[in-house]
């Protein structure tokens, strides 16, 4: 018989260096991609998979992203076992516990074994709901099954210098987990045969359901413990002698793609999202949003096509390696390498170039916006310069990068 699946999606992150994109939202409600929230990507995944059980686990500054889900993540009221459903931190284990929120990751799924228990299932899949990636978690639950594992890791080759970022690994050479390192600063394993690199951990677990119910019970009970998965429950469970296998996410077939599947982007700071979104508008992208194979779904948003408008001299309205999602207007201005979502509207003789914008902003006439990321419902007065003086960009009070992304925040009043 085929085993049961349930998956479970750590969607609680606060993103304080996605700031001030996540001071009213949190990270996996951020938009991203001209119509999508990162929460989306880690959906279709599961749902793209087989995968038809679902829980969001939610926490900090949740109303976005609850909205969002509520609006477009539903199923038939008559399919038992088919659900997406939102499980906001409750303190479930108040009489345990106390008032405390979630701990870490693994106290987010200890707080609610409840429903893993409920769910009857045979291996429970943890996924982080903050990176943009595709992933086949069917072909990595066939793995971990075939090998007998008890927990299965989604695993990464990163360059040692970002090793700090993540759990590392060592594996034999049937890919057993034999040492996990969680974000060594100094010192990181290297893959035997390529120096230069290091095994990561992607944060997308399988765990058999019994062993994952055990070794949360314990750390639970642990007064020194984080209880977070990287920094406890794995090492503990490394110690304990359990069968930890390593899942080569370079493997993962992906429908519809020939080529070897190897786009994983945790967008965690400013610059990582304005280069993943940038990726998004090359010729070629390598993270591919139309392949019909394998299909992005988000919630529905009714809005008019979008429209191209004025053929007259230098006032013309177009867009040149851009995404431009449905309601904007390019009314004789100029977008270049650029993500416009719902109902931007750019003006006449501006141009946009290498920016992000988000919905509802509006780009005054003869406006120069360059290496910009825009939050919703801006209005940019006429004869606007962002990204061209970065000095003046920080006196206004915007967020600029090291590597000069300037951040207009969500409603910004210029004076």
């Amino acid at each position: 018989m085929a085993q049961r699946i349930l998956g479970m999606i750590l969607a609680g992150g606060q993103g304080t260096r996605l700031a001030p994109l996540t001071s009213r939202r949190s990270k996996p409600a951020v938009p991203f991609g001209s119509k999508f929230r990162i929460i989306d990507f880690a959906l279709n995944n599961f749902i793209n998979s087989g995968i038809y059980s679902i829980y969001v686990l939610t926490q900090f500054k949740a109303q976005s992203l609850t909205e969002h889900i509520q609006r477009g993540w539903r199923f038939g009221t008559f399919l038992a076992d088919y659900f997406i459903t939102l499980v906001p931190a409750q303190m479930y284990r108040f009489e345990e516990l106390g008032p405390v929120w979630y701990r870490g990751t693994a106290d987010a799924i200890y707080q609610n074994l409840h429903l893993v228990e409920n769910h009857k299932a045979d291996h429970v899949a943890i996924f982080s709901g903050d990176h943009i990636y595709k992933m086949n978690v069917a072909h990595m639950q066939e793995m971990h099954e075939s090998q007998r594992a008890d927990i299965t890791i989604a695993a990464y080759p990163v360059p040692v210098a970002e090793a700090s970022r993540f759990g590392i690994m060592q594996v034999d050479g049937r890919g057993r987990v034999t040492d996990f390192q969680e974000k060594p600063k100094e010192g990181a394993k290297t893959i035997p045969e390529r120096p230069d690199m290091a095994l990561a951990s992607m944060g997308n677990y399988i765990f058999r359901r019994q062993v994952l119910q055990d070794l949360l019970e314990i750390d639970a009970q642990n007064k020194d413990s984080q209880h977070d998965f990287g920094k406890n429950i794995l090492p503990k469970a490394l110690k304990d002698g359990y069968h930890i296998q390593t899942y080569d996410f370079t493997r993962n077939p992906i429908p519809g793609r020939s080529t070897p599947n190897t786009y994983w982007r945790d967008v965690g700071t400013l610059q990582a999202y304005h280069e993943a979104s940038m990726d998004l508008v090359s010729v070629n992208p390598e993270f591919d949003l139309y392949n019909p194979d394998w299909p992005l779904r988000t919630a529905n948003e009714y809005s008019p096509p979008a429209k191209f408008v004025h053929e007259s001299g230098d006032r013309v309205g177009r867009a040149l390696n851009s995404l431009v999602a449905g309601g904007c207007i390019i009314s004789g201005g100029v977008v270049r390498e650029s993500i416009l979502f719902r109902w931007v509207r750019v003006n006449s003789y501006s141009e946009v170039l290498r920016s992000v914008i988000f919905e509802g902003v509006d780009i005054g006439r003869h406006s120069q916006i360059k290496n910009a990321i825009i939050d919703k419902e801006v209005r940019v007065p006429p004869n606007t310069k962002i990204g061209h003086d970065l000095e003046q960009d920080k006196a206004r009070g915007f967020t600029v990068t090291e590597n000069g992304i300037v951040v207009v925040p969500k409603g910004y009043k210029f004076g």
